[in-house]
């Protein structure tokens, strides 16, 4: 399974008073982890949903655990993966770390939804996007009559 991963940046903004990365934070970071991975799979710019009707998705939960403080500024690695793809749903993991070491300092999950453009009601994720997506993911469930 690959996974995806990028490093960012801890400023004193991202601070709280005990010089440590705020909480609200890390579900930042996970935000631009994720961006970069649609990025990645070539999701970048304007949205269009008549070419990529795979773009429209909502997100239906977040969880995160922290494990270790961010202590002061600095960088630390993002990583994100597809724990697991249902047939209208797709659950990411992911992980903040040091750069140096394979530890967390966070982990969390961000389960997202494709939903029709027009109702906002779940629908299942093209053929297309499943295969694309698919060395990514932990665990794929099989779609409908397969």
């Amino acid at each position: 399974m690959r996974f995806h991963e990028t490093i960012h940046g801890v400023y004193f903004d991202d601070l709280d008073a005990f010089h440590i990365l705020h909480n609200a934070r890390y579900l930042l970071l996970f935000e631009h982890a994720i961006g970069s991975f649609w990025r990645h799979l070539g999701w970048a710019g304007v949205l269009d949903f008549n070419t990529n009707p795979d773009q429209y998705h909502l997100v239906r939960a977040n969880s995160l655990d922290y494990q270790r403080p961010v202590i002061g500024t600095g960088q630390v690695r993002v990583r994100v993966w597809v724990e697991r793809l249902g047939r209208t749903s797709l659950t990411f993991g992911m992980r903040v770390m040091p750069l140096d070491e394979d530890v967390e300092h966070a982990s969390g999950r961000r389960t997202v939804v494709r939903v029709d453009p027009e109702t906002k009601r779940p629908c299942a994720w093209t053929p297309t996007f499943r295969a694309e997506i698919a060395p990514y993911c932990a665990h794929v469930e099989a779609e409908a009559g397969q």
